[in-house]
Formats: C-alpha cells, sequence, structure tokens
C-alpha cells in the first residue's frame, strides 16, 4: 500500500506543495519502499534516529529536521540536514550559528509556531513574537530563514483545525510583506490526518508519514 499511498498524496499535492516522508518508527525496508517509488525528502523528529537513517539510507536523500531540537544535539544533525524546520529559540539559533560555521554550511530553517492554543505540551513561538525574533535570526550568517512551520491542535474538529492552519497563513502572508516573497517562502503545516485541509489553506509544504506507511 505504501506506492498507492505515497501516490495518493502527491496527486493531493500536485504542484502547490512539496511532501516530506516522515520515517519516525519505520524500518528501513520501508523507507526504501517510499524512496524507489521516487520519494527523496525524509523527515525524522529525533537527533539519533536521524544519524541512524543517514547511515543507513542513500545519499541522495534530503533529510528534514523536523523535531524538538535539544541544542546538545545540533552537532549531531548539522552536516546531515538540508533544513532545520523546527528553529524556536535564540538560544538554538546561536548554537545552529557556531555549528554551521565550523562546518562551513549555511543552514535553512524554518521557524516553528505555536498556534494551537489548546496544545499545551507543544514547543514553537507565539504569533506575536514572530517579526523580532526572525529580525534577530536574519543577523546570524551561516542560517537562512526560508519560513515558518506549524501544526494543527490535536482534535477532530476540521473548523478548529482550519482555524489554526488560516492563522498560520496569514502570518505567513505578513511576514512575506515584512521581509519579501524571496526570503519567506515555505509554510509547512499539515501531517496525515489534516493535510488536505492545510492545503486548503495554503501550505506549501507538508509532513506526513503515518498514512504513506498504512
Amino acid at each position: 500500500m505504501i506506492k498507492e499511498h505515497y501516490e495518493t498524496v502527491k496527486k493531493d499535492i500536485g504542484d502547490q506543495a512539496v511532501l516530506c516522508a516522515v520515517t519516525k518508527n519505520r524500518s528501513v525496508d520501508e523507507i526504501m519502499g517510499l524512496y524507489e517509488a521516487g520519494e527523496r525528502i525524509f523527515a525524522e523528529n529525533r537527533a539519533q534516529a536521524l544519524k541512524q537513517r543517514a547511515a543507513e539510507l542513500p545519499d541522495d536523500i534530503a533529510w528534514q529536521f523536523i523535531g524538538h531540537l535539544q541544542k546538545n544535539k545540533v552537532k549531531d544533525i548539522i552536516r546531515i540536514a538540508k533544513r532545520i524546520q523546527s528553529l524556536d529559540s535564540i538560544e538554538l539559533a546561536a548554537v545552529i550559528e557556531k555549528e554551521a560555521a565550523k562546518a562551513g554550511i549555511v543552514m535553512p530553517v524554518l521557524c516553528e509556531f505555536h498556534l494551537a492554543e489548546e496544545d499545551t505540551n507543544k514547543t514553537g513561538l507565539s504569533a506575536d513574537q514572530a517579526k523580532s525574533f526572525i529580525q534577530e535570526v536574519m543577523k546570524y550568517e551561516h542560517l537562512k530563514v526560508e519560513g515558518i512551520m506549524a501544526m494543527g491542535p490535536h482534535t477532530d474538529d476540521e473548523n478548529r483545525i482550519r482555524e489554526v492552519f488560516e492563522q498560520a497563513h496569514e502570518l505567513y502572508l505578513s511576514l512575506q510583506k515584512e521581509f519579501g516573497e524571496e526570503v519567506i517562502q515555505i509554510l509547512s503545516m499539515g501531517m496525515s490526518d489534516d493535510y488536505r485541509i492545510a492545503l486548503e489553506c495554503g501550505s506549501n509544504m507538508v509532513r506526513i508519514g503515518t498514512y504513506l506507511f498504512q
């Protein structure tokens, strides 16, 4: 079913969005099933798992890091990840800057926002921090802000999910006006249960794991 579900998602997103296939808790054989179907952008939310995956899987995979990143794990992933989607503090930005400078690279990042107030266990910035936070991050020579990442609320209420995604899209558009569309290019939102709503609300990058591997 991996190939069939992959083709369904690719049809759903069309030219609007980029798929990040989330590999959390998946076997190498499962991941290779998607790779052989044509996928090259994979995402992991744990630093140790990302290191292990990168060692076991083909070199042409563009790995994305999407989980809460501890500062002491940055050095483990800086040479593996092609983008960090979960930048949520200036302290973390400073560590990424230091390690990226050592590696001689510029690390693309997405700023993670927590807009679903009911999910109290989630990390991320608030919308009113957006402008000042991005201004600070842009001072670092070895970080490249490319956009924002957000998660929908953990609920079956589609109206509430849509509400949060619309808020994220409004934030994305306001940041494009502030910093330029050539800078703020990515709105990463939407997962297995809600990616179709996210697409309707303007997402141009989705992070899907469970559905692809069912």
